[in-house]
């Protein structure tokens, strides 16, 4: 009965040993030698120069989830892509129509100029 477990058994030992042996490598054999630079807070590159809670444009906002959206919707070709020879035609009507919402979608918000940064 063990032996069938054996192979989930060495696959956990081996996914184990790959994340847990470099990290402790780097940790015992690498440099560590702090100074200033290493230990100021670090953000965009800069000194921060203002609060941290202050106000985002909500253009920002508006940007990540445009992008979010169209990701997540190209995600869809992927599986369609795989089964395209078993769903035949009416499953390649079907997501050329999704692909003609997304563009009008699209050009929709490019047009309003929301995918613009000033």
């Amino acid at each position: 009965m063990l032996q069938e477990y054996f192979p989930i058994l060495l696959f956990i030992l081996v996914g184990l040993g790959v994340g847990v042996v470099p990290v402790a490598l780097g940790w015992l054999i690498g440099p560590n030698k702090p100074d200033s630079e290493k230990l100021s807070p670090y953000e965009c590159g800069f000194e921060a120069f203002e609060d941290a809670r202050m106000r985002f444009d909500v253009r920002y906002y508006l940007v990540a989830i445009l992008f979010i959206l169209f990701d997540l919707e190209i995600a869809f070709l992927f599986p369609w892509a795989v089964v395209l020879e078993q769903i035949g035609t009416p499953g390649f009507v079907a997501m050329v129509i999704f692909l003609v919402i997304l563009v009008v979608g699209f050009v929709y918000e490019w047009k309003k100029g929301a995918l613009d940064w000033e």
